[in-house]
């Protein structure tokens, strides 16, 4: 009987990632039906995932049309940060849920005209979490990953999956290096131990130090 139970549970969990990643192609083939580019923003709460989106949404924004969804547990609070600089959003909140899923995505996408965005940039910055997005594909084009120094010298090593199935990885608040006293290249090193393909980058959003590295990147 236990091993019954065993076996059912994990075709329960198999049927639900399976479910996913076939909504998640379909999200895929929607947006890129109409050009528009997208990227998964995944990372941990206070992580800088917001601030960074500030910044490369305002300077996009001066040739691309941008569309930010904001997943969160509760509150428009990230939204309303960004729609501050002139960029549409849309608020998905969670509840109890800890990261978004390719359903939330498509309630979106398909209550909203997407032809508005044509040839433009779709931002999906997910709930703060390191562990819950890995199972969870959007399809998006892309995903990227943001850490912070402030995190600990070993944030990466010690959430591998995020790191594996991501194209970007993004080190952020380097400008607290003096205060914090992290050994950046050595994080560097385990993303890259990781995932070899990755493209590093280190920012500090409040700067903006190498944000226009990052924003050439995303290869818009």
């Amino acid at each position: 009987m236990p091993q019954e139970k065993a076996s059912k549970i994990i075709e329960l969990n198999e049927d639900l990632i399976g479910n996913n990643e076939r909504l998640a192609n379909q999200n895929n083939h929607v947006l890129k039906d109409k050009n528009i580019k997208s990227f998964d923003v995944v990372g941990a709460i206070g992580a800088g995932k917001t601030a960074l989106l500030e910044t490369i949404s305002e300077r996009l924004s001066k040739e691309y049309k941008i569309l930010v969804i904001n997943g969160d547990v509760a509150t428009r609070i990230d939204a309303d940060r960004i729609e501050q600089h002139g960029v549409k959003t849309i608020q998905a909140n969670t509840g109890r849920e800890c990261a978004l899923n390719a359903y939330h995505i498509s309630q979106v996408i398909k209550n909203i005209d997407l032809n508005d965005y044509r040839n433009g940039i779709l931002f999906i910055e997910n709930v703060g979490n390191l562990i819950c997005p890995s199972d969870f594909i959007l399809g998006a084009e892309k995903r990227i990953v943001i850490v912070s120094i402030t995190e600990g010298p070993w944030v990466i090593r010690k959430h591998p999956l995020l790191f594996k199935f991501s194209d970007i990885a993004v080190i952020n608040k380097i400008d607290l290096n003096d205060v914090i006293d992290v050994n950046i290249d050595e994080m560097i090193n385990d993303a890259k131990q990781i995932n070899p393909n990755l493209k590093i980058f280190t920012t500090s959003a409040k700067t903006g130090e190498n944000i226009s590295e990052l924003i050439n990147a995303l290869e818009i």
